[in-house]
């Protein structure tokens, strides 16, 4: 059977390993696996939600309110802007497909980053549309401008904190990138770790509002899978003006998002408590992994998201450090399908961080 030509030179995401594969594999018990290779929240969630998830079974008969009204009206209250500012999918990533599939076709180009989010490329090649990347593998916000003159890409993605790599622009120059551009070009601004962000460095941080209230040509996307703790769930959204959202709107399916997951949001988002929470203590954690970096000679890219990456030598293997940790029950991300000779540990709990840093001084002093 043939198939259209488009899918022929996709390489499908690949998402963290997940826990089963350990269990089953290596018959390591539950309770004794560290998962920190998908980004998610270590602290789980909000425990507003916990009483969410216990009434959820009362509704599952029933379809979600499709205007999505409490949660939009909410998310508007945050960010102080209008309900018909946003769009909510399931996960940010649907969105990002949503400003792919409006926006591109065989004659249009997509500027990114050389390593960035992997779903930004696959959904540009799902439409046939041609990728342009950076040379350098972080956010050169000149090389962006230079390449944006040269080509006239009809969408462009900046990821702000990047991931898989953890840098982060200054507010200052996607503003001035953005000024940059044509109206009729779509600037995505992928906000999943702006909270961690925005904690770390006030000049790192973007309110959407000003985004909003500076440009017409931008969209502004955030999750509920990181600082909230709601990745399984699967809920995120999309800001800008009007003509973006009622376009992105025609493409949304009904229903997409489950009424148990817009229910959780909506309770999560009053729950600023946990959020810092989380924050504050990611970044404590996080300063243990750049300690242990520097008193072992390995390199890290300093990281404004909720995740830290080791750049390795040639001496040290990704693939193998990650396979050794797995069979002791860690999960961690090596980005060898990046091109990169490095590994991404979501920071955990300090437990969970005691446990990792123990297992990666035993294999470093063993090589």
């Amino acid at each position: 059977m043939k198939f259209n030509k488009e899918l022929d030179d996709i390489v499908l995401y690949e998402p963290g390993k997940p826990v089963e594969l350990l269990i089953r594999e290596f018959d390591i018990k539950l309770e004794d696996i560290i998962k920190l290779g998908s980004n998610e929240n270590p602290f789980g969630s909000s425990s507003k939600v916990s009483s969410i998830i216990e009434m959820g079974s009362k509704k599952a008969s029933l379809y979600p309110d499709d205007s999505m009204f409490e949660l939009k009206d909410s998310i508007a209250c945050k960010y102080n802007i209008k309900p018909n500012n946003i769009i909510i999918g399931a996960g940010s990533d649907q969105i990002i497909e949503f400003c792919i599939r409006a926006k591109c076709n065989i004659n249009t180009k997509v500027l990114m980053a050389r390593i960035t989010f992997a779903m930004y490329e696959v959904y540009t090649k799902q439409v046939g549309a041609k990728i342009i990347k950076t040379s350098s593998i972080h956010h050169d916000i000149n090389e962006f401008k230079a390449l944006y003159d040269e080509h006239k890409p009809g969408v462009v993605f900046l990821c702000v904190p990047n991931n898989p790599l953890g840098e982060c622009l200054d507010k200052d120059a996607v503003f001035d990138f953005i000024s940059h551009t044509s109206p009729e070009t779509l600037v995505v601004i992928d906000g999943a770790y702006q909270e961690f962000a925005r904690y770390k460095d006030k000049r790192k941080g973007i309110e959407p509002k000003e985004l909003l209230e500076r440009f017409e040509n931008v969209i502004y996307l955030g999750t509920f899978s990181k600082a909230y703790g709601l990745a399984g769930m699967r809920v995120g959204y999309g800001l800008a003006h009007n003509n973006i959202i009622n376009a992105l709107c025609k493409l949304r399916p009904p229903f997409n998002v489950s009424i148990l997951s817009l229910d959780c949001a909506k309770e999560a988002l009053k729950d600023e408590e946990f959020v810092q929470s989380t924050i504050v203590s990611t970044f404590k954690e996080m300063s243990r992994y750049e300690t242990f970096a520097n008193e072992n000679g390995i390199k890290f890219i300093p990281s404004w998201g909720n995740f830290i990456t080791f750049v390795l030598e040639e001496k040290h293997s990704s693939s193998e450090i990650c396979d050794w940790l797995l069979k002791k029950g860690i999960i961690i991300r090596g980005l060898k399908s990046y091109g990169m000779n490095a590994i991404r540990i979501t920071i955990g709990t300090a437990h969970q961080n005691d446990r990792v840093l123990e297992s990666l001084r035993e294999f470093f002093s063993s090589k």
